[in-house]
């Protein structure tokens, strides 16, 4: 009995202990930003002049690239930036971060919307309490947000369609996979790419198009791609709208060996995107500058804190990447890559 009772407490203290080391190395992750921040600033031997707080949503390469771009804004502007990522996507986890960035009365917050209703009454709790609020890469147009920065979804839409033309000519079987956040909520970005890419293929009677939709795991657009060439197999296009859906659907066209059958439109341009279009598994990808989104999300908080004002939409732009243009654009990355790094 008493053995089975110390087997009982290891094992409670084993859990116990291993949670805590999860949360702090958790939580450590969290505040990794503004910490690099503050090493920053010791070694220029200056204090930063505000305190921004950014929640972005999965940790992903697209988020990635929006944090080194707030990390480049913040030295460039003496400026510290924590960076609030969720492991993974959680509507309820961004909502916490944003609250807890309001009781810290933070001089400034950048945040992606996943739910317009929901996100709207804490961004106006934000700027009602002097808090400027810029969101990025999702709209919440009812909100008293300041500003917006990032790429207009409707165009990513058209890019994609485009795209598809150029693939398939005027007729064609489309599947897009949607990256379904929400459960049961109207996920407007989402609705304006779809409009996109209906406005770009409009003329074509040859083109019809198919919706499904893949849940926040990494591995659902795997089954939704399996699914759409298994039970779809006149479907002879997919578009993506996601750097992780993008690359699980080419690994099942690989896997199915359906390499040169199926043209895939991807977005972002994570490395393993860029390889599957040079070894042409997928034919093209819409990239909406994540950097430059992260970048002008603290410029425009700086401006509203000096001057009370900023432009109310920055639209960062779209590139498209394909086979015929992949050498240029690696090219660009990697000397801006070294150009960043030259930098003091």
């Amino acid at each position: 009995m008493k053995r089975a009772f110390a087997v009982g407490v290891a094992t409670v203290l084993l859990v116990f202990g291993f949670l805590i080391t999860f949360s702090v190395g958790y939580f450590q992750s969290q505040s990794l930003n503004l910490l690099e921040g503050k090493n920053v600033f010791r070694k220029n031997g200056y204090r930063p002049e505000y305190h921004f707080a950014v929640i972005g949503q999965a940790d992903d390469t697209f988020w990635k690239s929006v944090r080194e771009g707030c990390l480049a804004a913040a030295s460039e502007f003496q400026v510290a930036v924590e960076f609030n990522v969720p492991r993974f996507t959680n509507l309820e986890e961004q909502m916490r971060y944003l609250d807890i960035a309001i009781a810290s009365k933070v001089d400034g917050i950048v945040t992606h919307v996943l739910d317009e209703e929901k996100f709207t009454p804490l961004i106006d709790k934000a700027v009602d309490a002097g808090i400027p609020v810029i969101t990025v890469e999702a709209e919440a147009k009812k909100s008293k947000r300041n500003a917006y920065v990032g790429t207009n979804t409707f165009n990513l839409g058209r890019e994609a369609g485009k795209l598809v033309l150029e693939a398939m000519g005027e007729r064609a079987n489309i599947a897009i996979i949607l990256s379904d956040y929400i459960d049961g909520a109207v996920n407007v970005p989402q609705n304006l790419r779809i409009a996109g890419t209906k406005d770009a293929l409009e003329n074509m009677p040859g083109m019809t198009i198919r919706t499904f939709s893949s849940s926040a795991g990494f591995f659902s657009a795997e089954e939704v791609t399996r699914r759409i060439l298994i039970d779809y197999p006149e479907v002879d296009a997919i578009i993506c709208t996601s750097a992780k859906d993008t690359i699980s659907s080419a690994q099942i066209i690989v896997d199915l060996n359906k390499v040169g059958q199926i043209t895939l439109i991807g977005y972002d341009d994570a490395p393993e995107i860029l390889r599957y279009i040079e070894k042409g598994v997928i034919y093209g990808t819409v990239v909406a500058n994540p950097y430059e989104i992260g970048y002008e999300s603290i410029r425009s908080l700086i401006e509203i804190k000096k001057n009370r004002m900023t432009s109310t939409y920055v639209d960062t732009g779209a590139k498209v990447v394909t086979y015929d243009n992949i050498g240029d654009y690696t090219d660009t990355l990697t000397k801006n890559a070294d150009e960043e790094q030259s930098e003091p």
